[in-house]
């Protein structure tokens, strides 16, 4: 799981997206690499793709890989698109061969993101006033960032990628530490960034991590936002969750749309099976919005992806209706580091279909220093695997005493069939569900640390009508 939560899994999924793109296509495009100089005396290595027969001034994408990746992970996709388009395709600071170390989209890669614009739009031979862009997860997240701070993209479109850097990974004040040693291990730190990595893996000085999580979210800006941005996010993405692209979707003020696919970071496997309609509307977008090709209007601006896929998503004007699906998981427990309470409930008399951040409400005993509880939903179905469907964790260090917790987990779609029993696990760490669950790891606490659990109640969001069979 580590690795799947790590940089293969994002130069995977455009791998297989640029390959079925690419299939059956000839190309007409000149390409040219070249090296941008940043203000600072850093270089970042490019690749320029010009369309041959493209009238000029033609429109432009500059695209953005993710965390750990380089441009050749996208390049491919860039020639499906340089037919039409200049495309620019670059190395982020501290990733292949461009110079400088990574902070995370910080002020610096945000510089570095204005002044590629910059550059694209001097251009003789490009349009600058449809310069577009394309990113996902770290390269998504600074497109967001450069548009609140004024860097004036014609249409974007951005996968996999978070809105609010802190909820996203420490959300209730606990880091998914795992997640952060897979995406920052390897990676060329900034000084920044490793002065801050052990507090972000031990969820302390909590402040200072609000802060320079601040500095690399967009999320209390995009209320500003006009220009047409399409959001891809993950049913199942357990770094970056669903709800990271409906809170920029909801706030949004320009043309957006929303598609809700079957890909992302880990539990989900790559390649999705919904690629080819991901590169579809993809390019629709840009046609639109930076080539100005007229098409149908956007009635349904929310796609939902069923799971299997069976070949076209489900559309809604809006996100989708849901209601309350409630579970009590009676009992007692009381342990320490090395436990769990482990609790089971019965049959499921009908299939559901989750859709939003589940929560789990739970009476604690915490003595000794107990400094968090993390809870993990499985579900068991007749025949077949187990499934995680959701995990989530709260901090409780300085709380002592009785206390009723409760404890909101990861935000996303999960069919759960008729028949599966639903287990809730709870302990220090995702391990004490499975020993590979390492979303949640287990850095030590006081050694007379105990908690005693009373009964645990689970509230489900499902939705009214499942996409999903």
């Amino acid at each position: 799981m580590m690795d799947v939560l790590g940089r293969r899994v994002i130069v995977a999924f455009f791998a297989c997206l640029v390959a079925l793109a690419a299939t059956g296509r000839a190309s007409a495009f000149t390409r040219q690499d070249l090296m941008l100089h940043m203000d600072d005396g850093v270089d970042l290595a490019a690749t320029l793709y010009r369309p041959t027969q493209a009238q000029q001034p033609s429109a432009a994408i500059v695209m953005l890989h993710g965390l750990g990746a380089t441009r050749q992970q996208v390049d491919p996709i860039a020639q499906r698109l340089a037919d039409t388009f200049v495309v620019l395709t670059f190395d982020a600071r501290g990733h292949g061969q461009s110079g400088g170390f990574v902070s995370v989209d910080g002020p610096r890669e945000i510089a570095d993101t204005r002044a590629v614009y910059n550059w694209v739009a001097a251009q003789p031979y490009v349009d600058s006033h449809a310069v577009g862009a394309l990113g996902i997860s770290l390269g998504g997240a600074a497109i967001l960032r450069s548009l609140v701070e004024g860097v004036p993209w014609a249409a974007v479109e951005v996968a996999n990628t978070w809105s609010d850097l802190y909820a996203a990974l420490a959300p209730q004040n606990l880091t998914k530490s795992g997640a952060i040693y897979a995406l920052t291990n390897g990676v060329k730190l900034d000084p920044s960034v490793q002065a801050i990595e052990q507090d972000a893996l031990l969820s302390r000085n909590l402040d200072s991590l609000r802060q320079w999580a601040a500095q690399r979210s967009s999320r209390s800006g995009l209320s500003r936002i006009t220009a047409p941005v399409y959001l891809f996010q993950g049913r199942r993405d357990f770094v970056f969750d669903l709800g990271q692209a409906e809170a920029a979707y909801r706030l949004l003020k320009g043309p957006r749309k929303l598609y809700l696919g079957d890909f992302g970071h880990s539990p989900s496997t790559f390649p999705g099976p919904d690629i080819d309609t991901v590169v579809a509307e993809g390019e629709s977008w840009f046609r639109r919005y930076l080539l100005h090709v007229p098409m149908p209007s956007v009635r349904f601006p929310v796609l939902v992806s069923p799971d299997p896929w069976h070949g076209k998503p489900v559309a809604f004007k809006s996100l989708p209706a849901t209601r309350s699906f409630k579970v009590a998981f009676p009992g007692r427990s009381a342990f320490d580091m090395r436990g769990k309470a482990q609790r089971t409930g019965r049959r499921l008399r009908t299939r559901i279909e989750t859709f939003g951040p589940a929560r789990v409400r739970v009476k604690a005993k915490l003595v000794g220093g107990w400094s968090r509880l993390v809870a993990v939903l499985t579900a068991t179905p007749r025949q077949g695997k187990t499934i995680v469907v959701s995990e989530g964790g709260i901090n409780t260090s300085g709380m002592h005493g009785t206390r009723m917790l409760t404890i909101r987990m990861i935000d996303d779609a999960t069919l759960i069939p008729r028949g599966a029993k639903l287990t809730l696990t709870l302990g220090s760490s995702s391990l004490a569900e499975d020993p590979g669950n390492l979303l949640y790891l287990d850095p030590p606490m006081p050694a007379g640390a105990k908690v005693s659990l009373g009964a645990a109640r689970l509230v489900l969001p499902v939705l009214r009508k499942p996409v999903s069979r």
